[in-house]
């Protein structure tokens, strides 16, 4: 819990430089996640790529919607795991 917390403490003294970054991070990753599943052609492909955009969608969607820093992070972290490991899926 003290690397979530020193994360967040990160993340939250310097919000406003970290929108602009997270987005553009994040979009880019989701969009290779996306990228991969689309080449896998795999039974599942339509499920993963639905979750893939709803969870790169949703993160941006809380920072349009200035949602608090706590959840706007927790997001940020959905997010990057679930498309690393949609990503992973897609590369076995």
């Amino acid at each position: 819990m003290n690397i979530y917390n020193n994360l967040f403490q990160s993340f939250k003294s310097s919000y406003m430089l970290m929108i602009p970054l997270s987005i553009v991070f994040q979009s880019c990753f989701g969009s290779v996640a996306a990228l991969y599943i689309l080449m896998n052609k795999g039974s599942f492909m339509l499920l993963q790529l639905a979750l893939c955009i709803t969870v790169t969608m949703l993160y941006n969607a809380a920072i349009l919607a200035q949602l608090k820093p706590n959840l706007v992070f927790r997001l940020l972290i959905l997010s990057l795991v679930l498309n690393l490991l949609l990503l992973v899926t897609a590369l076995i």
